[in-house]
């Protein structure tokens, strides 16, 4: 420990975080914290490989299928609202530990359901962790990385989500040549299983607490101890005697989603709540269904519906991990105004003209929708809920981010399959186009943007403002 970092009060410790360099396991630690993401993606999207085969093993009505589909949502929604208060309240990593365990049993007990209610039932716990493991990933994230670095690595989840969607379809692939054919859905949704199993042992031996979290809730020697375990330096602690003491109750932070509407924070939860409902209807809508939407572009054939939906989320894999490199250049409302200018584009051109369109031409611009989307809105949902908020309240705003995400999702699970029935393809996608165009309005009207913004320093002087008052 050469390095010597002397601390005489709170905005050294913020300082040191916003500057430092990478911690000894900082690579590790944000990989498995993306790592979690990527079962979160995989246990959503994992059931649409086989939402044909579902409603024909179970004999489900389109109202039926929605619900089933929209089961995950709810239990999502749930874990959200009291994941996002949890991981503010008990930490970070006591968070991390618990909530694979909810990806483990449930993605097992699923593969072997009976019938459609077991199903449902295994869908909505895996919900629930889904709902309490994003908040906590995004929070690591965002905490392990330099002010510099935020931006890009909170917003690495996007990309993650369609490498995970993709390895979905690429791991049934050959179990559909085996001949597996009407238990394929089994076989995606068990193997999530796989994964959740191989993070949590990452977690149990690379993951440590939060420094920021430890300094608004347990006090300054926790945060300077687990510094100097993490980056290897040498911590002073020159500060006064008061300021050592563990932080009492009355001086942690609100823990109350009302936090989020105060005076300083309720522009940026209204733009996290537009932003993150609407990609999520859009994305669920269409990124969910595109096995069926590559059946009915490309045929019947099921191995179509899996070339296809591969094929399309390479467009969000391209799109999700580009953006990330340059977010913190464009900005995130600038980011959202793009995609949902090319989502809607998109949507209107095949809603209008999809009968004069060549197959292919339908493909690009789904594929071209899909890009637009995971470059804008979809990564910037959560990125917006995370980043715009202090390390005190972060898991709130990134839960309560997560809980429109959700809001959103249940509706688009119930949007396509419903309005698919009643009409064809093109006019669900010309009724979809409303959602990007509500959203590009309201970021057009809405001015925050939190690239480039020190939040903790600013909640620090907040803190400091109301005490001399």
């Amino acid at each position: 420990m050469s390095e010597k970092l002397v601390v005489h009060g709170k905005q050294d410790i913020i300082n040191f975080l916003n500057t430092c360099g990478r911690a000894k396991n900082a690579t590790i630690v944000l990989l498995t914290a993306l790592g979690g993401i990527f079962i979160d993606a995989y246990d959503f999207t994992s059931l649409g490989i086989g939402a044909v085969q579902l409603r024909e093993e179970f004999n489900l009505t389109a109202a039926q299928l929605g619900n089933l589909t929209s089961s995950m949502a709810f239990g999502a929604l749930l874990g959200a609202i009291f994941g996002g208060y949890l991981v503010d309240k008990l930490g970070r990593k006591k968070m991390f530990y618990a909530d694979l365990w909810f990806f483990v049993v449930s993605a097992l007990v699923a593969a072997f359901a009976p019938n459609v209610e077991i199903l449902m039932i295994c869908r909505f716990l895996m919900g629930i962790g889904v709902g309490l493991d994003f908040p906590v990933a995004l929070s690591y994230i965002a905490e392990f990385s330099s002010l510099k670095g935020k931006g890009k690595w909170v917003n690495l989840w996007q990309g993650m989500w369609y490498i995970a969607a993709t390895a979905s379809f690429l791991i049934i692939l050959p179990i559909y040549f085996l001949g597996a054919n009407e238990n394929l859905w089994r076989w995606a949704v068990g193997f999530g299983a796989v994964p959740a199993i191989v993070v949590l042992i990452m977690r149990k031996y690379f993951m440590e607490e939060s420094p920021l979290w430890a300094l608004n809730h347990v006090g300054i020697k926790e945060a300077a101890r687990i510094i100097e375990r993490t980056y290897e330096v040498k911590v002073i602690l020159d500060c006064k005697p008061e300021d050592l003491e563990p932080i009492q109750e009355s001086n942690k932070p609100n823990l109350s989603y009302g936090a989020l509407f105060t005076k300083r924070y309720r522009l940026r939860t209204l733009m996290a709540t537009i932003v993150s409902m609407t990609q999520s209807m859009e994305y669920f809508a269409v990124g969910f269904y595109l096995p069926v939407i590559a059946g009915l572009i490309f045929g019947k054939e099921f191995l179509w519906a899996i070339l296809g939906s591969i094929v399309f989320n390479l467009f969000g894999i391209v799109g999700g991990t580009w953006q990330a490199f340059i977010a913190d250049k464009l900005g995130s409302r600038r980011m959202c105004i793009i995609g949902y200018s090319t989502a809607l584009a998109c949507l209107l051109a095949i809603g209008l003209f999809k009968e004069d369109m060549s197959i292919m031409l339908q493909a690009l611009f789904i594929g071209m929708f899909i890009l637009g989307h995971s470059f804008g809105p979809g990564a910037q949902g959560m990125a917006v809920a995370t980043l715009s908020f202090p390390a005190g309240i972060r898991g709130l705003g990134s839960g309560w981010g997560q809980t429109m995400v959700r809001v959103g999702s249940i509706i688009g699970f119930y949007f396509f399959p419903l309005v698919l029935a009643a009409v064809d393809l093109q006019k669900t996608l010309l009724f979809l186009a409303l959602v990007p165009a509500f959203g590009l309005l309201s970021i057009l009207a809405i001015k925050w943007d939190h690239a480039g913004k020190d939040v903790e320093t600013e909640a620090l002087r907040d803190e400091i403002a109301n005490c001399n008052g």
